[in-house]
Parts: structure tokens; C-alpha cells; sequence
């Protein structure tokens, strides 16, 4: 079986590789946050794309977890549909959600499990603030800030 080391490497190659084409409203960039159940705090990076059709982006995201006796991997294949305030150019509302996969490792025993995650925020330029639900088997609560390098 896989240790949770190899599927962080096999996680983050695979963010990498949809981060690869280059264009100017597109960035890598990190996050950091509180999640509940598993009570963690979180850092981790994501990768915004360029506009697909009218406001709506992905941003797939990996986040590692430490606290509560465990440590979780999560990878999030995530899609935002921003809705730009009038009057604010850079501010922005967004919501979103998707996919994750999430590697949990306690007391040497490691587990993946699928999940789903609904998520909104407000984006302010460069920084934004969200907060995301997670369904099945992915953490209940994330609340988190970050920074997209663009």
C-alpha cells in the first residue's frame, strides 16, 4: 500500500501538471486555515486557471492538515463562479465546489477516502476569504484566507 508520503507527491504532481499553461489572469498561490472534524489547522497551495466561459474558474487546491491525532492530505478538483461587485473592479463574491480526494494517516495507518466539498468566499484583489462544507468523507468545516500570485 501507498504511504501517505508517496500519495502527497503522486497529489502534488498531479496539481502541477493542470497548473502548466501560463496566461495573465492565471497563478499559483497559498492558503492557510482552521478545519472541524478533524480539528486541524491547515496550509496548503492552489492554482487558479484563466477564465473558461463567462466568471467561472477552476482552482484546484492541495491542503495538508495537522492536529487532532492525524494528518490529512486533501486534494480538491474545485470550480469558482465569481460574481464581481458593481463599483468594487477587484472585489468579487464567488461559490463554488468539487471533487476531493483525502489521504488520512493516524498512528501510522493510512487511509484515502472521496468527498465532495460546496465552498463560497469573497476575493479582494489578490487576497481572498472562504469557507467550504465538506460532504462524505471529506472535513466537515474549512475556514481559510489566501493569497493568488497573479
Amino acid at each position: 500500500m501507498l504511504s501517505v508520503r508517496h500519495m502527497f507527491v503522486a497529489s502534488l504532481f498531479s496539481v502541477l501538471l493542470v497548473a502548466a499553461s501560463p496566461a495573465s489572469a492565471q497563478g499559483p498561490g497559498v492558503r492557510a486555515g482552521v478545519s472541524v472534524d478533524p480539528d486541524q489547522f491547515y496550509v496548503g497551495g492552489h492554482y487558479e486557471t484563466d477564465e473558461f466561459i463567462d466568471h467561472l474558474y477552476l482552482r484546484p487546491n492541495l491542503e495538508v492538515g495537522f492536529g487532532d491525532d492525524v494528518t490529512t492530505v486533501a486534494v480538491n478538483i474545485e470550480a469558482i463562479y465569481k460574481f464581481p461587485l458593481k463599483n468594487r473592479r477587484d472585489t468579487s463574491v464567488y461559490a463554488g465546489g468539487g471533487p476531493a480526494i483525502n489521504f488520512y494517516d493516524r498512528d501510522n495507518e493510512s487511509d484515502a477516502q472521496g468527498g465532495l466539498n460546496l465552498l463560497g468566499g469573497i476575493e479582494f484583489g489578490k487576497f481572498f476569504f472562504e469557507v467550504k462544507g465538506g460532504l462524505f468523507d471529506s472535513p466537515s468545516l474549512k475556514v481559510g484566507i489566501g493569497y493568488t500570485f497573479r
